[in-house]
């Protein structure tokens, strides 16, 4: 059996574990020992964790498996203990805001300034790391970005840039500690002209190229080339540019989140129409949303000319956050900003001949295709059906609702097995005369503004539940093929509770509630903001 939650019959697939077992002691000797006593003095033992004879479980509590709609994603298990505590009030799935916190607040109530600022700067490493993740004081993180880099300062004592030093041959800036002044650089309590000098002027962190630009009103968005990349032939990154400063999601407008998209479609219909022969209108200007509209067009005629069938690579880490252990806990940094690449069909090998290149959405195309192979049936027509027709993952009565928004073009759902806690999905419903949107190329003008809301609108979501770390990814299909798949995106937080271990390493998710009731918890917070963005 094709391990899905998808069936044919329009249901989701749901296996409950009801445990009940005994287990044989084999334990040797007892260790009693007091634990403390309560309130009245009464004594408190340990007698429970040392029982004399076997252990029998009758009816422990159940757990929900749900094999995901796409089987290489794996499964996920929900405790119906944890699950049914959040099913009394979904809007308590949240994560409470961080307190304040200023360590010269506190040193300042008992020492001269002076002594204060020297103590800050004697602290040890670890607990360094810790402030400039943490700290809400601007001030205090300024005091820490002096002590860990040097700057330059104009005659009123405001920073101007940073000081450079040439060492083997290549001018670096001369940081002590470059993951301290990364943590406070993407502190986003730190004022903005230290964020500017620090890591958002253009070209303090590299010579990467800007190739493109977005800027309209308050939105200014600068597009990097990325040369040498871990993504092979190169990628692009769009970010907010210096003076569009956005370290929150909850700062993002509708616009903004168009100017970065816009970057996307440019690029990727650009480096197509290059492999095509096709005239591009302009040069060091941006193209118009009709012009990319008409060189999409001229693309799509021209596709069955390109010698292999290309795929898109997006994606969108957002969110820094570093322990004083000295672990990074996300890949990025604070500033908004995303990525992407195209990838090619096929690969050289090493010893000879080509292989497949990799590309997330050929998973997505290869479940379609088992789906087919054994049902007869097609997958996202299935799983659609599946999503609008769901019933409670426990039986019960309440909300069976998986939707959080939708218009004529998209869907923005929970799936009913999410890989992280809090998962949401973007699925493109909108349908080509040849099949569904597959990928970008596919989606005239109005899809692409679809699916800008929708990311939007899932990402604000994320920032009114208190969510600081969300990676973003595309399931895109390749250029050419018509194999029925549609354009999909997974928006995957990291919760403190959450973060990954062995479990997760053999792809078997623990979520801690029932994807309905995220799913309201997701539309109440929409309801706050929707009409605003809109």
């Amino acid at each position: 059996m094709l391990r899905t939650s998808v069936t044919p019959n329009g249901t989701f697939r749901v296996g409950v574990h009801r445990p009940s077992y005994s287990v044989v002691n084999l334990r040797e000797q007892d260790f009693i020992a007091e634990l403390g006593t309560m309130p009245d003095g009464t004594s408190l033992d340990n007698t429970v964790n040392f029982p004399d004879g076997d252990v029998h479980e009758g009816a422990a509590r159940w757990i929900y498996e749900i094999p995901n709609a796409l089987f290489f994603r794996g499964a996920t298990y929900i405790d119906s203990g944890w699950a049914a505590a959040r099913a009394v009030d979904p809007s308590s799935i949240r994560i409470k805001a961080p307190p304040s916190c200023s360590l010269m607040a506190v040193l300042g109530r008992h020492l001269e300034p002076d002594q204060a600022r020297r103590i800050l700067g004697e602290l040890p490493r670890p607990v360094l790391y810790d402030l400039a993740a943490n700290s809400t004081d601007p001030d205090e993180l300024v005091l820490l970005a002096r002590f860990c880099c040097r700057m330059t300062f104009d005659n009123s004592g405001q920073p101007t840039g940073l000081v450079y030093r040439k060492k083997d041959g290549t001018v670096r800036a001369d940081i002590d500690d470059f993951e301290l002044f990364e943590t406070i650089a993407n502190n986003p309590h730190l004022q903005d002209r230290y964020k500017e000098i620090m890591v958002l002027r253009p070209g303090v962190q590299g010579s990467s190229e800007i190739v493109g630009e977005f800027h309209r009103g308050a939105t200014h968005v600068f597009e990097y080339l990325r040369r040498n990349s871990y993504i092979p032939w190169g990628h692009f990154a769009a970010n907010m540019a210096h003076d569009a400063i956005r370290y929150r999601t909850s700062e993002l407008s509708l616009q903004d989140m168009q100017g970065l998209r816009h970057l996307y479609y440019q690029r990727i219909f650009c480096v197509l129409a290059d492999r095509l022969g096709l005239d591009l209108p302009r040069r060091r200007q941006t193209l118009s949303v009709d012009e990319l509209e008409t060189l999409r067009r001229k693309i799509l005629r021209m596709a069955q000319l390109l010698p292999e069938h290309p795929a898109t690579l997006w994606g969108w880490n957002f969110g820094y956050d570093f322990s004083g252990s000295g672990y990074r806990l996300h890949a990025s940094h604070q500033m908004i900003h995303q990525q992407y690449a195209m990838v090619p069909e096929e690969v050289e090998q090493s010893g000879g001949g080509t292989m497949a290149a990799y590309s997330a959405g050929d998973l997505v195309a290869d479940a379609a295709g088992y789906y087919r192979a054994e049902h007869g049936s097609d997958f996202f027509t299935d799983y659609l059906r599946c999503i609008f027709a769901n019933g409670r993952t426990d039986g019960g009565q309440g909300p069976d609702s998986l939707v959080v928004w939708q218009d004529e073009n998209v869907l923005l759902f929970v799936p009913k097995a999410q890989v992280s806690q809090w998962e949401l999905q973007l699925m493109v419903v909108a349908d080509t005369d040849e099949g569904p949107v597959g990928n970008v190329i596919e989606a005239r003008t109005a899809v692409r503004q679809s699916i800008d809301t929708a990311i939007l609108v899932a990402q604000r979501i994320y920032a009114g539940l208190g969510a600081r770390l969300v990676t973003s990814i595309e399931y895109a299909k390749r250029l050419g093929r018509q194999n029925g798949q549609r354009l999909l995106y997974s928006f995957l937080p990291k919760l403190p509770w959450s973060m990954g271990a062995f479990s997760e390493a053999q792809l078997r998710f623990i979520c801690g509630h029932f994807p309905e009731d995220f799913a309201v918890a997701c539309r109440q917070q929409r309801d706050k903001f929707l009409d605003h963005i809109l």
